[in-house]
């Protein structure tokens, strides 16, 4: 498959930084050290579209229906980020509990909570210096929630996990950026390359752009439910041979923003290519716990590499977790694993340098995600409602999921695969050529146009596809199916009214 990266997003946003920049400059009778010419070129190459403009149209409709002003919609329904609890999730009690406790330990007292929150509050105030959470842990984090996310690992793929090779981080993303950072700089003249699937979540594009990397697009095969072929990783990578040096190959799975769960067969396919490519495997797991598919199943890449056995079970490869997804979604705490495999010890070394001068990651990040790696047992106070609340969740991802699906199925000229995992859908759209007529006389993709219009006739915040990359000459855009059930469907409901009204407009 061939098709470029649609790039034309941040326009918008860069010219009202430069406007904004230049005003200011000019008011000023001294020079500036730092200017917008000669600060870091890839800063400003930087997108990163769930953040984008769309989503600051957004905050500005919401100031202006708080000041009053008048509407077709009365509030903004934000579908373009997976943020669960934004939109109405409730927090799960145990690890809100186990966070109180650890925050404020005179609660232990406290009759109240129940008995294994406290045992887990006193096990990691145990590990913390001063009994306290506000203390610097160790660069790479607290002990014994390493030793507890490897024995996680150990439990879901059945081989042993060194608690030495566990980093917890500020997030999947700062954890993710960490990694390639050990990739950045040219050899004999060229930069680094980085494969990233298309359609792609775009920390890896923004982070390429950032370290002066160099992005190997591999299309996703949207026919057969965003399926990956190695032709198509044979073409991106020969093809990229003749500008960088390939050294990574970056893997979303469950995927974001297909959401597709990737089989056993495909798995054991990239690690064959990446072993022949001498590629530095990167694996995004953030979502293994988001399967909804029943047909579908969730492998871990470190689970496959090592039945594969050698010379496969050699290979470098970083995985990770978040507990900003699951069934928890607490995106703001930041917390998240990753386990290295394989590492040259020297290199190793090195890595652990670079993490130790950020300090440490946050304790509240990591409490969060002991008690999703810890996980209860039968006999705690805590594991039925616990269960109960878990399984609601997921339970009704999969009730979403399925309606998400069937919903964007019935629109005319808009097709959707399933969504067998995560927590999007990412439906095609066949624009009329008047609509790509008038997106293209604003200078915009038309899967821009066509979500700034959803977003001012009807409230409804999506990110459109050229965000993410997409085959050139097709339209797509992503949505959450996080919005509670009802009002997901309010907002399926008035998506279906403004799409018929939009063809019927442009036809």
């Amino acid at each position: 498959m061939g098709g470029v990266v649609t790039r034309p997003y941040l326009s918008r946003v860069r010219s009202q930084w430069s406007i904004i920049s230049h005003s200011k400059l000019s008011s000023m009778s001294c020079s500036k050290c730092l200017t917008i010419d000669n600060m870091n070129s890839g800063i400003k190459e930087m997108e990163y579209a769930v953040r984008g403009p769309l989503v600051v149209r957004a905050a500005e409709i919401e100031k202006e229906l708080n000041e009053g002003k008048e509407k077709p919609f009365d509030r903004v329904i934000r579908a373009n980020i997976g943020d669960c609890h934004a939109v109405g999730q409730s927090p799960i009690t145990f690890i809100r509990q186990v966070l109180a406790l650890v925050l404020y330990p005179e609660l232990l007292s406290d009759p109240t909570f129940p008995k294994d929150a406290k045992e887990r509050a006193r096990t990691i105030l145990k590990e913390c210096e001063g009994s306290s959470i506000g203390s610097y842990p160790d660069p790479l984090g607290i002990e014994i929630i390493r030793r507890h996310c490897a024995e996680y690992i150990k439990n879901r793929d059945g081989f042993p996990a060194d608690w030495q090779n566990i980093i917890l981080g500020n997030g999947a993303s700062d954890a993710i950026k960490a990694v390639m950072n050990l990739f950045v700089g040219n050899i004999n003249g060229k930069k680094a390359g980085v494969m990233v699937p298309i359609p792609q979540y775009p920390l890896f594009s923004a982070t390429i752009s950032q370290f002066n990397m160099h992005l190997i697009s591999y299309y996703l095969d949207e026919s057969t439910n965003w399926s990956l072929s190695i032709s198509e990783l044979e073409r991106a990578v020969n093809e990229a041979k003749k500008c960088c040096n390939p050294r990574i190959i970056a893997v979303i799975n469950p995927g974001n923003p297909t959401g597709q769960v990737l089989t056993r067969k495909n798995i054991e396919e990239i690690i064959k290519f990446s072993y022949k490519e001498n590629l530095f495997i990167l694996a995004d797991e953030v979502y293994q716990l988001n399967v909804y598919d029943s047909n579908s199943k969730f492998y871990s890449f470190k689970k496959v590499l090592m039945e594969m056995g050698p010379p496969y079970n050699k290979m470098e490869l970083a995985s990770f977790m978040s507990c900003s997804k699951g069934y928890l979604g607490e995106c703001g705490l930041r917390g998240a694993y990753c386990e290295i495999i394989n590492l040259d010890p020297d290199v190793q070394t090195m890595f652990i340098k670079s993490l130790s001068v950020m300090l440490c990651p946050n304790t509240i990040g990591q409490t969060v995600l002991d008690c999703v790696v810890t996980p209860l047992k039968k006999e705690d106070p805590s594991y039925e409602l616990l269960e109960k609340e878990k399984n609601f969740i997921l339970d009704s991802f999969k009730e979403r999921a399925k309606m998400v699906y069937e919903a964007f199925n019935s629109f005319e000229g808009m097709s959707c695969n399933v969504v067998q995992g995560a927590m999007y859908a990412f439906p095609q759209i066949k624009l009329p050529p008047k609509a790509i007529e008038k997106a293209k006389s604003l200078k915009q993709d038309p899967s821009v146009f066509y979500a700034f219009q959803l977003l001012e006739e009807t409230g409804v915040c999506i990110i459109p596809g050229a965000g993410f990359g997409q085959v050139e000459g097709t339209y797509h855009f992503r949505t959450t199916i996080l919005p509670q059930p009802e009002d997901l469907k309010h907002m399926l409901s008035i998506f279906k009214a403004f799409h018929e009204k939009f063809l019927a407009k442009y036809k």
